[in-house]
């Protein structure tokens, strides 16, 4: 969605190609993964409620295999319980061996599919889960359909000739799903089995990880069916480039199936007009005066976006096919510079914050109520972006950010990568594929203007070098039209990954981590962060991390750690360093963290991270007020709106 943001594409894609066939790279599923939408051709089916839900507590944690219990109802193999989908599993008992299990857990659920489904040999169903943590292998009845490896991104399979053989005889969906984790799992963590057998039970072990949230597990988002017709749209990818008058929205459509079919397309504005058509598989759509998609507060009409349907006619074994498919598309620009960082050619400045998917009860699960919530506070608070720290979110995230104009550094879930193992061959194939996928999800969305590809790796290390030169080419060569980055916490001299990256991302907590308590080190110590960096890069600068734990309710003056007192000096420390940086070269400042968070328990955690400028609940703390007034004051220095615009305005 975005003008390329530096050349040497085809040089990239040929260095590339050597080094991955030299690694003997393992590649993504092949195809789309195209957003299920009802359209006149579609129809979808939520499977979203109560599942059968069964833990294996067996020592291996095999017997589920060993028993084949995807081949008869669960039910029949022992205990389940009602498990809600979408949801982590972790918090919705009392019990506290599933509160922290590591291991395989299984769902299930049966459902009647519509008989039109079943009696048209042209209608392909197709099973699609938007995430599951983190090993899934699924079957229908008893039969496997697809395995897939990664908690945060869409697998699908094709369950046509399972159905559509029993027709009338509900359809029993059986997941199993593993969240252990591995040096070369992304991210990663490893297992370490306790042999005392005078302090520990016997079969004992733990999950060790390197990153600071819950590892929350379950089917996080929603699971459903859906159709399309035999010969049907499987992918459509689109850029767009402007100027002030004209628009070009280049597009391509791929099609499964059969290689004799038509193709044409409409372009239409948020009133229904049609501005622009095409035919073919690939082309280009000129749109006169088109109306941007800009970030929020950067524009009265932020998130504009058009509706493009592509419409597919093909014949197939004597019958007349046709598959519908819509697509929003955001018309808009992003460039890299040295100082700056440009959307539709003009200076964009990052005010944002760090998010996780987490809540009470749900866990990681999708919960509406909660991302309205969360979207009527990041506008209250004028935010204007975020990083999908650490991992990639909902789709349905993604969608809102695309219709309000948040802007989004959207990060694959390379976090904790600390041990020297997982810099190897195997850890890179799989990180390799991570890219793939987030990518082919994410490629069409106008809010991610740039992509991530870790946070906080060890990039010390000497395998590091190889390691992120090969993870940041292969993204770049898969989308030359955006930006790369990876999120660093280490001294600009030793970093192997920062010369490959587009845009300098740091984590730093001066006074908190290192000279806890000391709030006058942070002037002289973040200054020196940023003239290093950018003296050795020339390349714009994101804080992208910085913040205080603060409990609420607690209180101090003078400020002491862990008050909201302290969180809110700690902030104005760091806030007079950016006003004078961000004049020069610093491109943004995002706050950790927008919410607090659940964490493994440990003497330093209380109940989890605490780090919010809102509660776990969703409640301000000082912090918040204090940041919305600063966020509002720069949207006002740099806004094009008229001065009615202010920070009480857009209440919602």
């Amino acid at each position: 969605m975005a003008a390329a943001a530096s050349g040497g594409g085809m040089v990239r894609s040929a260095c590339l190609l050597l080094l991955l066939l030299a690694l003997g790279r393992a590649a993504a599923p092949p195809g789309g993964m195209l957003y299920p939408r009802d359209t006149p051709s579609r129809e979808r089916k939520e499977l979203g409620g109560l599942w059968s839900f069964r833990a294996d507590f067996s020592p291996g944690r095999n017997a589920g295999f060993v028993q084949r219990w995807y081949r008869q109802p669960l039910r029949q193999t022992g205990p389940v319980i009602d498990m809600p989908v979408p949801a982590s599993f972790n918090d919705i008992t009392q019990d506290p061996s599933l509160e922290n299990y590591i291991g395989w857990v299984w769902y299930e659920k049966e459902v009647l599919l519509p008989l039109r489904w079943l009696q048209d040999g042209h209608t392909r169903v197709v099973l699609r889960f938007g995430s599951a943590h983190y090993y899934s292998i699924v079957w229908v009845n008893g039969v496997q359909v697809v395995e897939h490896e990664g908690g945060h991104l869409p697998f699908e399979a094709d369950i046509s000739s399972i159905v559509q053989s029993s027709p009338g005889i509900p359809c029993r969906i059986t997941v199993a799903l593993n969240n252990t984790l591995t040096p070369h799992t992304l991210p990663p963590g490893s297992i370490q089995y306790m042999s005392d057998k005078a302090r520990y039970p016997k079969n004992y072990f733990i999950q060790n990880i390197r990153f600071d949230f819950f590892n929350y597990a379950g089917i996080h988002r929603p699971v459903v069916l859906y159709t399309t017709p035999s010969v049907y749209i499987d992918d459509i990818t689109v850029t767009t480039t402007s100027s002030e008058s004209v628009a070009l929205v280049q597009y391509q459509v791929s099609v499964v199936g059969s290689t004799f079919y038509s193709l044409s397309l409409s372009l239409r504005d948020q009133e229904g007009k049609v501005v622009a058509t095409g035919d073919g598989p690939a082309g280009e759509l000129k749109v006169l005066n088109p109306n941007l998609w800009w970030p929020y507060l950067m524009h009265e009409s932020p998130g504009y976006r058009y509706s493009l349907e592509v419409k597919m006619q093909a014949q197939a074994d004597g019958a007349l096919l046709e598959d519908v498919y819509l697509l929003p598309v955001g018309i808009r620009t992003v460039h890299v510079t040295s100082t700056q960082f440009l959307i539709n050619g003009r200076p964009f400045y990052f005010h944002g914050v760090n998010k996780h998917e987490d809540a009470d009860i749900r866990g990681k699960g999708l919960d509406w109520a909660l991302i309205a919530k969360d979207f009527n506070l990041l506008r209250w608070l004028g935010a204007n972006s975020f990083r999908t720290s650490h991992y990639p979110y909902a789709e349905e995230i993604m969608d809102l950010c695309d219709a309000y104009g948040i802007v989004v550094i959207d990060e694959c879930p390379g976090v904790g990568i600390k041990m020297p193992e997982s810099f190897g061959n195997k850890s890179l194939q799989h990180h390799l594929v991570v890219m793939e996928e987030l990518i082919r999800r994410d490629k069409n969305r106008p809010s991610v203007v740039m992509w991530s590809v870790a946070n906080e790796p060890a990039s010390e290390l000497p395998p590091a070098a190889f390691y992120f030169k090969a993870v940041i080419a292969h993204t770049k060569a898969l989308d030359p039209s955006r930006p790369v980055t990876f999120v660093t916490d280490v001294n600009y001299a030793l970093d192997r990954g920062a010369p490959y990256v587009d845009v300098i991302c740091v984590n730093s907590y001066f006074s908190w981590y290192h000279d806890p308590g000391h709030l006058e080190v942070i002037p002289l110590q973040l200054t020196a962060q940023f003239e290093n960096w950018y003296k050795t890069y020339q390349k714009p600068i994101i804080q992208s991390e910085y913040g205080a734990d603060s409990v609420p309710g607690l209180h101090s003056d003078p400020p002491l750690m862990f008050s909201e007192e302290y969180q809110k000096a700690m902030l104005r420390e760091y806030h007079s360093v950016f006003d004078k940086k961000r004049k020069d070269y610093v491109i943004g400042e995002l706050i950790w963290n927008f919410a607090d968070f659940m964490t493994n328990q440990g003497t330093t955690r209380v109940l989890g991270n605490k780090k919010g400028i809102f509660t776990r609940q969703r409640q301000p703390k000082a912090a918040a007020f204090l940041l919305r007034e600063r966020y509002w004051r720069i949207a006002n220095e740099s806004s094009c709106l008229p001065p009615v615009i202010t920070s009480h305005a857009l209440f919602l």
